[in-house]
């Protein structure tokens, strides 16, 4: 049983980590004197969500893989929106 409880607190780990990054993202707004510091942490919330993807690939099951996978596609998105 611990062997499926540390596959299943990794992917929520990875999808928790995959949220924020989307919501630093999101709150980015060119019009605000914190610009640049909504930048740096989109960066780093971006990072940090590769970061847990790829512990939780480790242990993940198929279904798990698959919506990681989506989860890094959708981060290359935000990646290259933060650094437009």
């Amino acid at each position: 049983m611990p062997y499926h409880k540390d596959k299943q607190q990794s992917f929520q780990a990875a999808e928790q980590a995959f949220v924020q990054a989307q919501e630093a993202t999101a709150s980015i707004d060119t019009t605000r004197a914190d610009y640049g510091h909504n930048v740096k942490r989109a960066k780093q919330e971006i990072e940090e969500a590769f970061t847990q993807i790829n512990k939780a690939l480790t242990n993940a099951s198929e279904h798990q893989r698959e919506q990681l996978s989506k989860y890094e596609q959708d981060l290359e998105q935000l990646r290259s929106q933060v650094q437009e």
